[in-house]
C-alpha cells in the first residue's frame, strides 16, 4: 500500500551532464515495490507538487532513481547529499505484468532506468533495447549488462552504439521469435513505434506512459489520456490506472 515515507539517502552519483542517480534507504517502500511503479518526491518545503520518478532499481531495503534536471525542483534535489531526506509518496501506480520465458525490454532516453528493475524482475532470459539521443546521454548500459542477456544501445546520431531508433532492432529480434511479450518505458512516439511492431509481429507490448502529475494519486486529472476498453474510447488516469497499460488498449 503506498505511504509517505521519511528516507535517508545513502547515495547520489552524476551519471551524465543531467542525469542523477539517487538511492535511498527505506524499508517500506523497497518491500512494496513492483517493477514498472513510481514514488512521489517532495522537492523543497516550497514546492506545493511532488515531482513522480520511476523505480530503478531495488535491493535489500535500498531504492533507486534516476532523473534529469528539468527545472528547479529536479535542480534542488541534484543537490542532496547522503544523510539528507526525502518525503516520499509511494509506490504508486500499477507495474508491469511480467511473464515467464524471454521478454524484451525498451528503453528510451529517461524511460531506461525504470526498465532496469524490470529486468531484475524477470524470470526468462531479458534482452535489452536502450535508445538515447547521443553518446551524452547514454547510461546505465553496465548495470543492464549484469542482468540481461544481450544489451543493443541506439544513438540518434550513431555517436555510441548503432545509429537509429530502437524499432529497427527490436523488428529484427521479433522476426527471429521465441519472446513472451516486450515491455517499454520512455516518450510517447518511441513508445507508439513499438507497439506498432510488436502489433505487427503478434507479440504482446505493455506501456508505461509518461504525463505531466500533479497528485499522483488519481485525483487532480491532470494526466489524463486517451484509451479504450471493449472498444470504447476513455479517459484514463496515468497515475492511477497505468502508468503502465497494454499498448492495444492506448488511444495512439
Amino acid at each position: 500500500m503506498p505511504g509517505v515515507h521519511e528516507c535517508g539517502i545513502t547515495e547520489n552519483v552524476k551519471l551524465t551532464d543531467t542525469a542523477y542517480s539517487i538511492t535511498v534507504a527505506c524499508n517500506a517502500l523497497a518491500k512494496e515495490a513492483l517493477a514498472g511503479q513510481f514514488i512521489h518526491i517532495k522537492c523543497g518545503d516550497e514546492r506545493l507538487l511532488r515531482r513522480p520518478f520511476g523505480i530503478c532499481s531495488v535491493r535489500n531495503d535500498m531504492l533507486r532513481f534516476v532523473f534529469e534536471v528539468k527545472g528547479a525542483g529536479t535542480r534542488w534535489l541534484s543537490e542532496r547529499k547522503p544523510g539528507e531526506k526525502l518525503d516520499i509518496l509511494g509506490p504508486l501506480g500499477n507495474g508491469f505484468d511480467i511473464p515467464g520465458g524471454d521478454i524484451i525490454i525498451v528503453g528510451g532516453g529517461l524511460g531506461a532506468p525504470p526498465m532496469l528493475y524490470t529486468a531484475q524482475s524477470a524470470s526468462g532470459c531479458v534482452t535489452a533495447v536502450l535508445g538515447f539521443r547521443d553518446a551524452g546521454r547514454v547510461m546505465m548500459t553496465g548495470d543492464f549488462g549484469k542482468v540481461c542477456g544481450s544489451v543493443i544501445v541506439m544513438t540518434d546520431d550513431g555517436s555510441a552504439g548503432v545509429r537509429g531508433t530502437v524499432e529497427k532492432p527490436l523488428e529484427n529480434l521479433l522476426e527471429n521469435g521465441g519472446y513472451k511479450a516486450v515491455l517499454a518505458c520512455g516518450q510517447l512516439a518511441m513508445q507508439r513505434a513499438v507497439a506498432f511492431v510488436c502489433e505487427k509481429h503478434g507479440v504482446p507490448c505493455q506501456v508505461s506512459l509518461e504525463e505531466r502529475m500533479g497528485c499522483g494519486v488519481g485525483a487532480c486529472l491532470v494526466c489524463a489520456c486517451r484509451t479504450r476498453k471493449d472498444g470504447t474510447a476513455q479517459m484514463s488516469r496515468v497515475c492511477k490506472d497505468g502508468p503502465v497499460f497494454d499498448s492495444r488498449d492506448v488511444v495512439w
